[in-house]
């Protein structure tokens, strides 16, 4: 390997747009949430073809395979030839996804709090004896 195509992974991990910054990539090769084949890694490793990179992002986790090496940023489409996801992980991933959705179909999402009228409407929909809202409305 040439110094040309040695590449750090934190350096790697930004070009393809796996990270915002270098510096959030850092961190998470530090916190133990990017793996390189298997092993938690340094910042510092250099990054070689065809190894297996485990990568946590919030909720997702995806193993890629590295393709090819860049130190470069450059738009999305070329970025994702760097690497491929392995098909467990797409397939683990969506199934995922999916239970995340059905779960907060659980739990609606409020607007925040209710205003006065919404209040008054709570309260007479809990108790049935409550006073009506409008007075139009005894008739």
């Amino acid at each position: 390997m040439s110094d040309q195509e040695k590449v750090r992974i934190d350096k790697w991990l930004w070009a393809a747009r796996f990270f915002k910054t270098r510096s959030l990539a850092k961190e998470a090769v530090d916190g133990g949430k990017v793996q390189y084949n298997q092993q938690r890694c340094k910042p510092g490793r250099a990054v070689e073809l065809g190894a297996e990179l485990s990568i946590r992002q919030g909720w997702l986790d995806k193993v890629v395979i590295v393709q090819a090496i860049s130190g470069q940023r450059k738009n999305a489409t070329l970025a994702q030839t760097l690497y491929l996801e392995t098909p467990e992980s797409i397939v683990k991933r969506e199934k995922a996804l999916l239970e995340r959705k059905q779960h907060m179909g659980d739990h609606p999402m409020t607007l925040g709090k209710p205003t006065k009228r919404d209040r008054r409407r709570i309260h007479r929909f809990k108790n049935i004896n409550a006073e009506p809202e409008h007075k139009s409305d005894e008739t």
